[in-house]
């Protein structure tokens, strides 16, 4: 799929905005961008929002920076690594895009971060792979969104200091980011004096969760869930139709309750509390500025991953603008992205710590009905929230990355 019809008029407007002389950024042709995302399979709603979002933010700067036109040419990469790789080699090959956008699961991050970085092609994605700015560092990697255990390191702090939680269930998605998203919480939930009794885990093409919740043990004071998309959707939906929702309060990993499925849920969704770097509820005037044109042009409340792109989108524009247009200088734009600073985005300020990964506001939110529409209200803000939490970075390194026995089950009875 491509986009290049999608900014035709943005690209006119811009054109009629700025007409450079002899030499200027014209001549050297548009700033070619390519954006892979799922837009079929069980992420196809993620990856539209992703698009949309995108799209959005180069649409409301006149679809050009530094007098030179941006050519968007999407791919749908199903949200399958070796779809994502070809997809990426595609664009890269034959489009010769001077930068990468997009990019969504984990999987398909680890298959596309190393060639992109062997063709030196700035790449901003979306994926959280905590070890692409960790252990692993890519240089070529921009990340203007979010990595796995961000959120989840305050919201196991929350869990057991605010909600006053002491025993919980988890239950997550089986592949790394999943791994990386309940390690976090359970590594500070656990250190604030909580205790992770039973961790269940299940593979991404689960349909059916009555295995799973059949399992859960009944004597916790909560369940933390990890799912998203088409899979959120069921284990929310689910988890009420076992009694459990009645009995035992759901809490969860953020893309739960994103807005990209939270417009498809009921009552199911009603009072579980989460945690993530972005609301579309976020009482700010970015946001409500972006959340009001957003509905405007889409019908529908932006999600976490509209947002994001929305801010890799503005990032990228900037880090053009900084350059003069030169993107064909890679190492140069480059540096100039990781300068970016952005002091006012829909989820708040956010910059760029010295591994290319985003400081971030982190905002617990609790699912309530208003105005007849489910919202995540941000119930509590932690600022300024980065990758290594309250740790020191050096010792935080030198540990074992998250995975599915690390942290180990010491309570699991």
């Amino acid at each position: 799929m491509r986009m290049r019809e999608a900014l035709v008029g943005v690209a006119a407007l811009a054109a009629a905005l700025s007409v450079p002389g002899p030499g200027g950024a014209a001549e050297r042709g548009p700033v070619r961008i390519g954006l892979p995302v799922p837009l079929t399979g069980g992420a196809a709603q993620i990856g539209a929002d992703m698009r949309n979002g995108f799209l959005m933010a180069l649409e409301d700067e006149g679809g050009q920076a530094a007098g030179r036109r941006l050519e968007v040419l999407a791919e749908d990469d199903g949200g399958i690594p070796a779809q994502s790789l070809t997809k990426a080699r595609k664009l890269v090959e034959s489009d010769r895009v001077h930068v990468v956008a997009g990019v969504h699961l984990a999987p398909s991050c680890g298959a596309v971060a190393p060639y992109l970085n062997t063709k030196k092609i700035p790449y901003f994605f979306l994926c959280g792979n905590d070890d692409l700015t960790q252990r692993k560092p890519q240089e070529y990697l921009v990340r203007f969104s979010w990595n796995g255990t961000q959120p989840s390191h305050p919201f196991g702090e929350y869990a057991a200091k605010t909600l006053g939680y002491k025993r919980v269930a988890t239950l997550g998605a089986d592949y790394n980011f999943g791994w990386e998203v309940i390690g976090g919480f359970q590594r500070t939930f656990e250190e604030n004096g909580g205790r992770i009794v039973q961790k269940l885990w299940f593979p991404l093409n689960t349909t059916d969760f009555g295995p799973y919740l059949s399992q859960l043990n009944r004597d916790v004071d909560a369940v933390y869930i990890f799912a998203f998309g088409a899979l959120a959707l069921r284990v929310a939906r689910q988890y009420q139709d076992f009694g459990l929702k009645a009995k035992t309060p759901l809490i969860a990993g953020g893309p739960l309750t994103d807005e990209s499925v939270l417009p498809q849920m009921g009552d199911e969704a009603l009072g579980i509390v989460t945690a993530l770097h972005y609301s579309a509820a976020l009482d700010i005037p970015a946001n409500k500025r972006f959340v009001r044109a957003y509905r405007a042009k889409y019908g529908k409340v932006p999600s976490q991953f509209s947002s994001d792109t929305y801010v890799i989108g503005l990032a990228i524009m900037e880090a053009i603008k900084a350059v003069d247009g030169d993107v064909e200088n890679s190492p140069r734009f480059l540096a100039a992205a990781k300068r970016v600073r952005l002091p006012e985005s829909p989820r708040g300020p956010v910059e760029l710590d010295e591994t290319a990964n985003p400081i971030n506001n982190v905002y617990i939110r609790k699912v309530e009905r208003v105005g007849g529409e489910l919202q995540n209200t941000v119930i509590y803000t932690y600022p300024r929230v980065s990758q290594f939490w309250k740790y020191n970075k050096e010792e935080y390194l030198r540990q074992p990355s998250y995975d599915r026995e690390n942290p180990p089950c010491r309570f699991c009875q």
